[in-house]
Order: C-alpha cells, then sequence, then structure tokens
C-alpha cells in the first residue's frame, strides 16, 4: 500500500475500496500498474491538484462555471498533461469510479452495463447504461477542449 499518489498520464482509473478496519483507500489502475493508496479518491485528486499551485473546490467551481448546470462534474487535474478526470456518479459515493478519458478508447453496451475497452487493451464492466456513461465521458473531453482553447488564446 502506497502513502501518496500524484494522477499522472498513465492513471487509468481510480476507485475508492474501505480496508479491514473501515478506512476508505483507493485502488489505483495505471496502464501497467495496480496499487492501493492510503487515501481516499478526493483526496488523490485534491493532493495532485494542489501540486500545480491550485485545489480540488477551485478546480471544481472552474468546471462548473465553463459547463453550466450538469450532474458530476469532470475536474481538471493537470493542465499541463491534458489530464481530466470524471465520476460515474456523485464524487461523495463510495461506489464513484473516477476515469481518465484519454485511456478510454471504446465503450460498448453489454447487458445494460457498460464495456469499457482502455488504451493498454485491458477491459472493465461497471453498473451504468452506455449512454450515461459515453455522456459523462463526453463531458469530460468537453472540459479538456475549452480549456486548452483558453490557454491558447
Amino acid at each position: 500500500m502506497r502513502s501518496q499518489y500524484t494522477i499522472n498520464k498513465d492513471f487509468k482509473y481510480m476507485k475508492g475500496y474501505r480496508d479491514r478496519h473501515g478506512k476508505l483507500c483507493t485502488l489505483v489502475k495505471e496502464t501497467e500498474k495496480t496499487f492501493m493508496v492510503d487515501k481516499s479518491p478526493l483526496e488523490i485528486i485534491d493532493d495532485s491538484i494542489v501540486r500545480i499551485g491550485y485545489n480540488l473546490k477551485g478546480a471544481m467551481e472552474t468546471s462548473k462555471r465553463l459547463l453550466g448546470n450538469i450532474y458530476h462534474h469532470p475536474v481538471l487535474v493537470c493542465p499541463i498533461q491534458r489530464i481530466v478526470l470524471f465520476p460515474t456518479q456523485s464524487a461523495k459515493h463510495e461506489e464513484c469510479i473516477w476515469f481518465n478519458p484519454n485511456h478510454i478508447k471504446r465503450t460498448t453496451s453489454h447487458k445494460r452495463q457498460t464495456f469499457i475497452t482502455f488504451s493498454n487493451g485491458k477491459t472493465k464492466i461497471i453498473r451504468a447504461k452506455l449512454c450515461s456513461f459515453n455522456s459523462k465521458l463526453q463531458i469530460a473531453e468537453q472540459l479538456e477542449n475549452m480549456t486548452r482553447e483558453n490557454r491558447v488564446s
């Protein structure tokens, strides 16, 4: 188990898990590694954002301002590496999974769930309707595009 983790370009997704003492920890999947971190998913996101000079609250407010009144806002974690993460449900919900759209290559429907194929060829099935998941994926990509355009101009 790692005590710290900074989200990087190899990050695919993460999900919270309770350890045997009931503490919320995080399972992190990168393109070539899988490991546990002794922090919650939101703590990992905040720590990663703080490293570049701002915080999760500010990133959430920026997302809300740019995207308007939507549910489950994506978050720009690293503008330099163009890393945006999006949640499958409320960020406060323990079942929430945070995805990096840069590693999602294909999504298909499988028995009313979403089958995800990643850039490294690995797959994952989640309990979400394909249209709902794809909508969140598209909004995350939209946030990345909007922030890229704002940086260049």
